[in-house]
């Protein structure tokens, strides 16, 4: 079900000086290298996350959230000391370390004249945030890579008891896992907790390439040379448009309803993967001939053997990607692409990748020539409680025109739990989209 397109939304927000958070007791001064599959160019970019939170009647105002969080983050980095330091580059081919010297994180405190009901009534919870520079100021110099502090936070009070909670890690020490896992800690530390639940585990030695590296899988993500119509399509509007949508356990019945009995029996992933790439595919309309590409990441911790140490936070997930032609991809084909693309992430797949960007000089992932998901809806950044219980919504905060899509966690108004995704394409596909969609839903509603 396509959501509101979410309203205007004027406020102030004042910040006070950012400051930088050391770990709150001394902690090792050291070298660490990162692994191989951490030190992919792809991933020296930085990963935004937001929550927001409604105030707690049951704390009668007696807790500063700026003051819990900023003192739980220190206390935090003293386990997670590697995020206090900074990444330089090492040797010719300027392999990535981490300087551990204690030198802290980006803590920015603000306070915005705009209550928490105002985001709810504007439908503004969901990304793309076209505010996120007031929420999540970007201190000068904190977007570089090199040689610059690892993470920013910062916390908003709301005016009516509130607060916004937003987050940006540098990507090179951790991928999605790796930054809920380091949420979650600092949470339980803001609730009182002396140590994290789960102790973080660095080991990024275990995902270095082989002596010598032997790429033996195919890796399509990193094609050269892909000529792509669906990519030059966006990429030639002047506009694109964003719409977020819901998908409750009516929709996916509903989707689920639409393939032959022996597919119903899917994953969710797989489901909405499939549905989603298909109806995006034929609202662009392209050439029955020509290629389309679905890329999505897959978390691999389990696929070792043994499995990575629980508690490993660095980057340990696959890209696979699967083609296809516009004109083949039928629901039912692309279910079996879905799942038959999921079914290559073995070890010896991420052995091979790292391998190959050891071998290739660290290349990019071709994200720009596939349509990109990223599941993080098991996560539920919701489930971060600084003490003023779940946020209302939590997740990655997209900007800008991207073409790939986030399944995020939610609960509605009404208490169904659910997954929202967002959605690009020009208007005219969007509206295509949209009506494909919704025809489904209503179709399903008539034979209930």
């Amino acid at each position: 079900m396509a959501l509101p397109i979410p309203s205007p939304l004027v406020f102030t927000v004042t910040t006070q000086k950012p400051e930088l958070v050391t770990p709150a007791k001394p902690t090792p001064h050291e070298i660490k290298e990162l692994s191989d599959m951490d030190d992919q160019k792809v991933l020296r970019c930085h990963l935004p996350a937001i929550m927001f939170y409604r105030n707690s009647p049951s704390l009668g105002g007696k807790r500063d959230p700026v003051k819990v969080i900023r003192e739980a983050l220190a206390q935090t980095l003293v386990f997670y000391y590697p995020l206090a330091g900074r990444l330089k580059e090492e040797g010719p081919d300027g392999k990535l370390i981490v300087e551990c010297a204690g030198q802290g994180v980006w803590f920015v405190e603000a306070d915005a004249d705009i209550r928490f009901q105002d985001f709810v009534e504007a439908e503004a919870l969901f990304p793309p945030y076209r505010f996120l520079n007031q929420i999540l100021y970007d201190v000068p110099g904190s977007s570089e890579i090199l040689s610059a502090p690892l993470l920013l936070i910062q916390v908003t009070r709301l005016r009516c008891g509130g607060f916004i909670f937003a987050f940006r890690c540098n990507h090179t020490m951790a991928d999605g896992t790796g930054v809920f896992q380091f949420l979650m800690a600092l949470a339980e530390m803001a609730r009182g907790a002396n140590a994290p639940f789960v102790q973080p585990v660095w080991q990024r030695e275990l995902l270095n390439s082989r002596n010598p590296p032997r790429v033996t899988c195919t890796h399509h993500e990193y094609d050269d040379n892909v000529v792509n119509a669906e990519s030059n399509i966006i990429c030639a509007e002047d506009k694109v448009v964003f719409r977020n949508f819901f998908f409750g356990f009516k929709e996916l019945h509903a989707l689920r309803m639409l393939f032959p009995p022996h597919q119903r029996m899917c994953s969710t992933f797989d489901l909405l993967t499939a549905c989603i790439w298909k109806y995006r595919i034929a609202s662009l309309q392209l050439n029955p001939s020509e290629e389309v590409r679905l890329s999505f990441s897959s978390n691999a911790r389990v696929y070792f053997k043994p499995p990575l140490p629980i508690g490993y936070y660095g980057n340990a997930v696959a890209c696979p990607t699967a083609l296809s032609t516009a004109g083949e991809l039928s629901l039912e084909h692309a279910l079996e692409l879905v799942r038959k693309t999921k079914s290559l992430v073995t070890e010896e797949y991420m052995r091979s990748t790292i391998d190959l960007v050891v071998i290739k000089g660290r290349p990019f992932i071709k994200y720009e020539q596939a349509y990109f998901v990223s599941d993080v809806h098991k996560m539920k950044f919701s489930d971060v409680d600084f003490g003023w219980g779940n946020a209302v919504f939590g997740g990655p905060s997209l900007v800008g025109e991207m073409k790939g899509s986030y399944f995020v966690y939610f609960k509605n108004e009404m208490g169904e739990d659910g997954i929202v995704v967002p959605i690009c394409l020009p208007p005219v596909a969007m509206e295509r989209f949209i009506l494909e969609v919704e025809s489904i839903f209503k179709g399903d509603d008539s034979n209930n």
